[in-house]
This record gives C-alpha cells, sequence and structure tokens, in this order.
C-alpha cells in the first residue's frame, strides 16, 4: 500500500480529532478540526452512529496514522507486542514510541513526525556515533540519538531546534540541547504516552 499523500487534515477530521500532522498549524486557529468538526467529504456531517467494528476501526487507523505507520507494518508490530509479555496495547504503543523518526519528533529535533521521517531518512541522525537513516529503527534504552556533526550547521534544524526549545519532553528521554542529543532513558510507561488513542480497542479488532 502507498503512502498517503493527500491533504493530512483530512485525516484528522476524519479520526474527529486532532493528530498533529501539520506541526505548528495543529495549535493554531487555522487548524482544520477546529474550523470544520466534522469527517470530511459529501456524507462527512452526516456521520452519526457508529457499529463495535467502526469503533475499533476508527481506534487503528488513528493510531496508524498519529504514527504514520501503513497497515501492513502496524500489524507486524502488534503480533510483536503480542508476543511480548505484560499488556498487549501497552507493548504496541511503547513499539509505535521507540520508533527512530518518533523519538526525534518527540525530543523536538522536528516539528512533526513527517518531517523526522524526511530529516531521518535524508541521514541527518546517528545512533550511538552511527548513521541511520530508517525511520522505522527501533530504540532500546540506553541509546543515544544525535544530529549529525555537519547537519548541526543547517539552518533548518537550528530553526526547528530554535522552535522546539520550549516544548515539554517526556520523561523517558533526556535531552540534551547542547550537543544536539537524546537518549532513550527506558521504553515509557503507558501513563507517560501521549497519544490519542484507545489501544484497548485495537486489541479487540485483531483478536477477532
Amino acid at each position: 500500500m502507498a503512502r498517503y499523500t493527500g491533504a493530512v487534515c483530512r485525516l484528522c477530521r476524519r479520526e474527529g480529532q486532532k493528530l498533529f500532522l501539520k506541526g505548528e498549524r495543529c495549535y493554531s486557529d487555522k487548524c482544520s478540526v477546529g474550523i470544520r468538526g466534522y469527517a470530511p467529504g459529501q456524507h462527512g456531517q452526516g456521520r452519526k452512529k457508529s457499529s463495535e467494528y467502526g469503533l475499533q476501526l476508527r481506534a487503528k487507523q488513528a493510531a496508524r496514522r498519529f504514527y504514520g505507520v501503513q497497515e501492513n507494518q502496524f500489524h507486524h508490530y502488534f503480533e510483536i507486542a503480542e508476543r511480548k509479555q505484560g499488556v498487549t496495547g501497552t507493548n504496541l504503543l511503547r513499539i509505535l514510541e521507540s520508533r527512530l523518526d518518533n523519538v526525534v519528533y518527540r525530543a523536538g529535533y522536528a516539528s512533526s513526525r513527517a518531517e523526522a521521517r524526511q530529516l531521518v531518512g535524508h541521514g541527518h541522525f546517528e545512533v550511538n556515533g552511527r548513521r541511520v537513516d530508517i525511520a522505522s529503527y527501533l530504540l532500546k534504552a540506553g541509546e543515544v540519538v544525535s544530529v549529525c556533526e555537519k547537519s548541526r550547521q543547517s539552518e533548518k534544524i537550528k530553526a526547528v531546534v530554535e522552535a522546539n526549545s520550549a516544548k515539554p519532553v517526556p520523561q523517558w528521554l533526556d535531552v540534551n540541547r547542547d550537543a544536539f542529543s537524546v537518549k532513550v532513558i527506558n521504553l515509557p510507561e503507558r501513563e507517560q504516552i501521549e497519544a490519542p488513542v484507545d489501544e484497548q480497542l485495537i486489541v479487540e479488532l485483531y483478536s477477532k
């Protein structure tokens, strides 16, 4: 399945909540969810009722779109989460949070996960001193992500870091602004994950 390339604000409107896909725009008065808080399309305003399956599907789609993951990869993550010890839903969110592009975004080195994916893909980041250009790379506790030495001179990256300097950083990450780095202290607990997702509905959907 090809990656969605349309207007991402339509995805937020379809899920009926902000998925923070457009960076600063999502926090402004220009956010489409605030202006048109109904699903896109001809029949968007007429959609009211939803079945149990519909609620489960919407929860899964919201999680996929929030983290920018395609269907096959998301299902693969669920299978990994199911095999791990602990709560499957929490395991799934931990896996999604530990993606390199998500950590780059959470640490304030990108304005959105889409921008983080692009920066990672262009080779601007290292993991433990080794350049990694795979956005789906899963980080482990103790690993350090840093901006490559050459990329630290990029005006774009400097501007993003400056704009996000006051942005709160999750407790499970240790950001060093001076060194352009972030260390994964540990994988997050459920209460440390700020995601508009009901993971139990996703588990119910895939368990059918």
